[in-house]
């Protein structure tokens, strides 16, 4: 592994981005977000990356104290990759930056790609109080820890366990969500959300 390239500014946004500035590194901990992932869970799940970009990635992010690497008990006996509390730091950052950049979203291209799971950090932004939420979508179903401080943001598939609320869109409504063009309190007033469940998540929804 190289040597890390630094900016030599002191200056703490310089500093930062020596750390997460490389191309990916901001990805990874996105998908990382979700909690302990496996190598080619990750490469799955981040098209576009070479095999040899995302192992040197994931090392700098060990080495830089952001991540960690770790064998499952048997039956499963996998490496898996899992931000550090350090790296779980970076929410509220990648958070700013959706919220900064979903004015360059627009119409969704034939080329881009996309996961359901994509759509969880803008939809964690439009969310107060604290529970698990499912959202199923077409492109599939995922889950929040909506005011987790620890573990997991989010999750593909149904929750764990039992759910506060769930909810249920279709893409074109998802996507304006994400793109800052419709509130989702008001998606759910205008019935292009439908929202299930008796917990707090699910009554706050309905009531706004």
């Amino acid at each position: 592994m190289s040597p890390r390239r630094s900016y030599d500014q002191y200056c703490s946004a310089a500093r930062a981005l020596d750390l997460v500035g490389d191309r990916w590194t901001l990805l990874i901990v996105r998908e990382l977000l979700a909690g302990p992932r496996r190598y080619t869970d990750l490469h799955a799940d981040l098209p576009g990356v070479s095999t040899d970009v995302l192992a040197s990635r994931l090392k700098e992010m060990e080495r830089d104290g952001l991540a960690t690497r770790r064998r499952l008990p048997p039956p499963g006996a996998a490496y898996v990759y899992e931000l550090t509390p350090r790296g779980r730091e970076l929410l509220p950052v990648l958070q700013a930056l959706g919220t900064w950049g979903a004015r360059e979203l627009g119409e969704r291209r034939p080329t881009d790609a996309v996961r359901a799971h994509w759509f969880a950090l803008p939809l964690l932004r439009a969310l107060e109080g604290e529970g698990v939420l499912e959202v199923q979508l077409e492109e599939g179903e995922f889950h929040l820890h909506v005011g987790a401080e620890e573990g997991p943001v989010y999750g593909d598939g149904p929750a764990p366990g039992p759910a506060d609320a769930r909810l249920v869109m279709d893409a074109a409504t998802c996507e304006a969500v994400a793109r800052g063009e419709l509130a989702l309190p008001d998606a759910v007033r205008d019935g292009r959300v439908t929202v299930t469940g008796e917990g707090t998540l699910a009554k706050a929804l309905r009531e706004t």
